[in-house]
């Protein structure tokens, strides 16, 4: 298997909706509810096991440990919010455009999201693992994805679409990092000056890839 079709699967496990599975789903519901009502480090399998009604052996045969739930929930949540930032971006006609608002879009609603903003406010130390170490999964599902969208949007306009995996990877690992520490000379609660970064620094990638 090449490395190109290794990476298509993770790009349509984001952004198509999965099968559905309605015991999998009040799972997830009640780990949302739970992470972010009482965060990670105060919660376990049990607790979401009771909210969610079932039994802790459901839970760990449905989706398992505590850490493949908590990825799986913040799976689940990435692939709602990616839904909202391409209908922010659709009408936009270049693909220049789209990412400046995509970028914009994907960090405000991150910030503003109760629980992937709530735990990266509350329990940063918390959820470092699930976006460095442990992300395997997410990372390759969201720079897959936004390569895919990169892709398409190059192709709309009659331009070459080359391989945008490498421009992807940039701006989901400068995406990462400016969560994990948003001190910086940008002030990322301001659209404006996050559109500024993204057209200035982020724009010119698409050239070099």
């Amino acid at each position: 298997m090449t490395a190109r079709s290794t990476d298509r699967t993770p790009a349509l496990a984001l952004g198509a909706t999965p099968p559905s599975d309605a015991l999998r789903e009040q799972i997830l519901d009640a780990a949302r509810e739970q992470f972010t009502t009482f965060g990670l480090r105060r919660s376990t399998v049990d607790d979401v096991a009771k909210r969610a009604r079932v039994s802790r052996v459901t839970v760990y045969r449905r989706i398992g440990n505590k850490d493949s739930l908590v990825s799986a929930c913040l799976l689940r949540e990435y692939r709602r919010f990616v839904g909202e930032v391409d209908d922010a971006v659709a009408a936009l006609p270049t693909t220049e455009d789209r990412l400046v608002e995509g970028f914009t879009a994907v960090l405000r609603h991150i910030r503003a999201h109760p629980l992937i903003g709530g735990l990266l406010r509350l329990e940063p130390e918390t959820m470092l693992p699930f976006l460095t170490l442990e992300s395997g999964p997410a990372f390759l599902a969201i720079r897959a994805y936004l390569a895919d969208r990169l892709r398409e949007a190059r192709r709309a306009e009659g331009l070459t679409a080359g391989d945008p995996t490498p421009v992807a990877e940039l701006m989901v690992r400068i995406t990462v990092s400016f969560l994990l520490n948003p001190v910086s000379c940008f002030q990322l609660d301001d659209d404006d000056q996050v559109r500024e970064f993204a057209r200035r620094y982020l724009v010119p990638l698409l050239a070099a890839g």
